[in-house]
């Protein structure tokens, strides 16, 4: 069973920075697909970062510019650095991955919170 356990959360002020570190439990090599989840209150999931076993990197608009994803592999590390930081930006992240082990479908951590003050 792929583990993965999301740390570096917290409050921050708006125009600050965070990086978001993700442990996963398998190797870093052997996952098809990374991304980022988030999930404010009241609102749908987003898929803010993500990489593909390919080398693909996507971020949707509402990002682009300010956060980025990348890895340890090394280490079995994924992390999601954040700048100039939205008051919109609040929400739980969470981090997700795929692989044959976790049959394609997402393997989630528990989400850690980020709080983005004006």
């Amino acid at each position: 069973q792929v583990q993965v356990v999301e740390s570096g959360g917290g409050l921050v002020q708006a125009g600050g920075s965070l990086k978001l570190s993700c442990s996963v439990s398998v190797n870093i090599a052997s996952l098809t697909l990374v991304g980022w989840h988030r999930q404010a209150p009241g609102k749908d999931s987003e898929l803010v970062a993500s990489f593909t076993s390919s080398g693909s990197v996507g971020y949707p608009d509402s990002v682009k510019g300010r956060f980025t994803i990348s890895s340890d592999t090394a280490k079995n590390m994924v992390y999601l650095q954040m700048n100039s930081l939205k008051p919109e930006d609040t929400a739980v992240y969470y981090c997700a991955v795929q692989s044959a082990a976790t049959r394609w479908t997402w393997a989630w951590g528990l989400g850690t919170q980020v709080t983005v003050s004006s």
